[in-house]
C-alpha cells in the first residue's frame, strides 16, 4: 500500500477528552475517529490492527476445535424474558420496537441468543460438547463511557459458549478455552494476569479474569507475592485474622450479659474507640442493605414473610426488593459485590436511614445484631462461621456493638449466645496487607484492565430456557454452559498501553497495521526507483509494508512512522544508496544494509519476531 492511497492523518496533540495513552495515541495517529459520546469509529489504519487482533483469536479458537457462527445484533426481546434478564439488565440495554410493535434488544450480551440457536438443533447426548463463538458487533448503554475505545458504548466482542452433557465435560471444555486465551494473549504481545473474579450479571461459577496491569484500570487486583494467588478485590478472599482485645491478646467469651452504654453521638467506629477505649477488632459493626432482584429463598428467615416474593411468570421466583443486614468486625468493611453474589442479587445498597430505622429500630451507627426481627441477619465470617449442623465457629468475643435504639451501645455482646444469624459469609473487603489463603503471604494490589473473562454458567440459561437432550437412556436432560468472552477493542488499546513510549506506539509485530514503512527521503529519482524496488520484493515475500510516497519534508515522515508504530522503518536517502537504513521501532538504532539485501533481511526478522510470539 502506498501512503497517498490511504488515509494518514497523524495530530500533534491528542483531543481534551483522552486522559489515558491509548486513547490519546489512537486518536493522534488517526487510527479512530469519534461520531458521538462513547461512540469511536475505525480508519483504515486502525483497523487494520483490529482485523489482526481479531483473526489471531479467531485463528486459536479453530485450532481449539470451536466453531464460529454469527447471529444478529438485533434480538427478540422474548428471550431476555425467557432468561428472565429482561427487567435486570434493562438499564444497560438499548431497546427499541418493530413495526410489529415487537420489542428488540441490541445485544449487550450473548447468552440468551446461542442458548436459543442450539436449543432449535439440539436433540442427543451424541451433539455434545460443543463450543460456539461469534465476533460480533454489542452495544452497552454505558453511564459514563471513557478511555476512548477501552470503555466505549458500542464495542467488537468475542463471545464463546460451550454446552455440556455435564460437568467433567464442563470443565473440560473450560480449560481448552483457557489454555486458547492464554496463546491469544501470547502471540499479541500482552503480559497478563489471569485472576479469580466475580460472575456479575452473567451468573455461574469458575470465573477467572484475564487482565493487563493498568494506572487507569477499572479493576483492583489482589495479588500475591509469594504464590500463584491473584484475584479481583470484588471476588478476593484472605487468610482468617485472629481478633484481639484492648491488650493485644485472644479475645475470651463473655461472662457477663450485655449491658447497655449512653453514647450520644457516638456514631462511626473511629469515635467508639476513643469512647470506650478499644480496637476496632472488638466492635461489631451492623449495616442494613437494600437487595435488588434476589433468589435467595427468605422465607424462613426473620422479616422474610415481609418482602414481596415473584413466582409467576419468571425463570426463578425472587424479590425485586428486600432488605438484610450485615454484621462484620469493626475494622472491615463490607464487599457488596460479594453481598449481592452470596444473596443470589443483582445489586445492593445502603439502605437510607428511613428504612434503617424501620427494620432495625434505629438510625446506622446505632444498629445492633441483638433483637433484629424484621430483617434477616448475614454475619460476616469475620464474626462467626457456620458449621452447617446449627452450631457456629465463633471468632469476635465479649463485643460492643450498636444497642438498637439512638445514641445506645450494648458491651458483652456474645455472638451464638445473643445473636444467631440467618447465615454466614464471606463478605469482607480484602485489602493490601492481608494473608494469603493459599501460602499466608501478604497481599499488594495492582490495577488492572480486564481483556477476557470466562465462566462456568451451569444451567441458569439451559434450565430458564427449556434446553433439554435426550440421554444414553434415551431421557430429557438439561445441558450446561459456560460463557467466554474477550474484548477486542479493549484489547487492541491495552495492546497500545503496554507498547508506547515519548514518541508513539509500538506495535508488536503481529498486530502493527502494517510490519514495515519505507521512507523515501525524497519520491523522486534514484530514490524513488530503490524504494519501489524494495515495496515489490517485500511484497512478494508476504510481508505487509506501506511505502510513503507523500510530498512531506522527512521530519514529517520519521515523526509519523514512529507515531504510528511500524515495528520495522528502512529509510531511502540519496547520500546511503546503494545502502538503506534498518531500524526497529523497539530499538534505538538503525543500521546500514546494501538494498540488494534488505528486502531478504527484513523479512527474516519479521518473521522471527512472529515465530517468537507463537512459541
Amino acid at each position: 500500500m502506498k501512503a497517498t492511497k490511504t488515509i494518514i492523518s497523524t495530530l500533534r496533540d491528542a483531543p481534551n477528552d483522552a486522559v489515558i495513552s491509548s486513547h490519546q495515541l489512537m486518536m493522534r495517529t488517526g487510527m479512530l475517529r469519534k461520531l458521538g459520546n462513547g461512540l469511536y469509529s475505525y480508519m483504515p489504519l486502525g483497523l487494520r490492527s483490529l482485523r489482526k487482533v481479531e483473526n489471531i483469536i479467531r485463528e486459536e479458537l479453530d485450532a481449539a476445535g470451536l466453531l464460529e457462527m454469527k447471529p444478529t445484533v438485533v434480538v427478540p426481546g422474548d428471550i431476555w424474558r425467557e432468561s428472565g434478564r429482561w427487567d435486570k439488565m434493562s438499564g444497560e440495554m438499548l431497546t427499541a420496537q418493530n413495526r410489529a410493535g415487537q420489542d428488540m434488544v441490541v445485544s449487550p450480551t450473548a447468552e440468551e441468543a446461542f442458548t436459543v440457536l442450539i436449543r432449535e438443533g439440539l436433540s442427543s447426548y451424541k451433539q455434545l460438547p460443543v463450543i460456539v463463538y461469534q465476533i460480533n458487533t454489542k452495544y452497552r448503554d454505558e453511564i459514563r463511557p471513557r478511555y476512548g475505545v477501552m470503555r466505549g458504548r458500542e464495542f467488537t466482542m468475542m463471545d464463546a459458549y460451550s454446552f455440556d452433557a455435564d460437568q467433567k465435560s464442563l470443565d473440560e471444555s473450560y480449560e481448552k478455552c483457557a489454555a486458547a486465551y492464554r496463546r491469544i494473549f501470547k502471540r499479541m504481545g500482552l503480559s497478563t494476569i489471569s485472576v479469580k473474579a466475580d460472575t456479575g450479571a452473567m451468573g455461574g461459577s469458575g470465573s477467572e479474569e484475564f487482565m493487563v496491569e493498568s494506572e487507569v484500570g477499572d479493576d483492583t487486583l489482589i495479588l500475591c507475592p509469594n504464590c500463584s494467588y491473584a484475584a479481583n478485590v470484588e471476588k478476593a478472599a484472605c487468610r482468617p485474622d485472629e481478633a484481639l482485645d484492648k491488650d493485644g491478646k485472644p479475645q475470651v467469651p463473655a461472662t457477663e450479659q450485655i449491658s447497655k452504654v449512653d453514647c450520644p453521638g457516638v456514631e462511626t467506629i473511629a469515635a467508639m474507640e476513643t469512647f470506650f477505649k478499644m480496637p476496632a477488632t472488638q466492635f461489631i459493626k451492623v449495616l442494613i442493605y437494600k437487595v435488588y432482584n434476589s433468589t435467595l429463598d427468605f422465607t424462613d428467615a426473620p422479616g422474610g414473610k415481609s418482602f414481596r416474593r415473584e413466582e409467576e411468570n419468571t425463570a426463578a421466583p425472587y424479590y425485586p426488593e428486600s432488605f438484610i443486614a450485615v454484621a462484620i468486625r469493626g475494622d472491615l468493611d463490607v464487599n457488596e459485590t460479594k453481598l449481592a453474589a452470596v444473596l443470589k442479587a443483582s445489586g445492593v445498597e445502603l439502605a437510607e436511614q428511613e428504612d434503617v430505622i424501620k427494620y432495625s429500630g434505629a438510625p446506622h451507627g446505632f444498629v445492633g445484631p441483638v433483637g433484629l426481627t424484621k430483617v434477616p441477619l448475614l454475619a460476616d465470617e469475620s464474626v462467626m462461621v457456620s458449621r452447617g449442623d446449627g452450631t457456629f465457629d465463633v471468632k469476635l468475643h465479649d463485643t460492643v456493638t450498636g444497642g438498637g435504639t439512638k445514641d445506645i451501645d450494648n458491651m458483652h455482646v456474645e455472638p451464638g449466645r445473643d445473636f444467631v444469624p440467618f447465615m454466614t459469609a464471606d463478605v469482607r473487603v480484602v485489602k493490601p496487607g492481608d494473608k494469603c489463603p493459599d501460602c499466608g503471604g501478604t497481599f499488594y494490589m495492582k490495577k488492572g484492565n480486564e481483556l477476557g473473562h470466562i465462566f462456568k454458567l451451569g444451567d441458569k440459561y439451559t434450565k430458564s430456557m427449556n434446553v433439554t437432550y435426550l440421554d444414553v437412556n434415551g431421557k430429557p436432560v438439561t445441558p450446561i454452559m459456560g460463557c467466554y468472552g474477550i474484548g477486542v477493542d479493549r484489547t487492541l488499546a491495552s495492546i497500545i498501553e503496554e507498547h508506547h513510549d515519548e514518541k508513539g506506539i509500538i506495535w508488536t509485530m503481529s498486530t502493527a497495521p502494517y510490519q514495515v514503512v519505507i521512507v523515501p527521503v525524497k519520491y523522486d529519482g534514484t530514490m524513488k526507483e530503490a524504494a519501489d524496488k524494495l515495496y515489490d520484493e517485500l511484497t512478494k515475500e508476504g510481508i505487509e509494508v506501506l511505502l510513503d510516497d507523500r510530498n512531506e519534508r522527512p521530519g514529517v515522515k520519521f515523526n509519523d512512522a514512529d507515531l504510528i508504530g511500524f515495528p520495522i522503518r528502512i529509510v531511502v536517502g540519496e547520500k546511503n544508496l546503494p545502502n538503506v537504513e534498518i531500524k526497529l521501532r523497539k530499538e534505538a538504532d538503525a543500521r546500514l544494509v546494501p538494498l540488494a539485501d534488505a528486502a531478504k533481511e527484513t523479512a527474516a526478522v519479521v518473521r522471527a519476531e512472529l515465530a517468537e510470539l507463537s512459541k
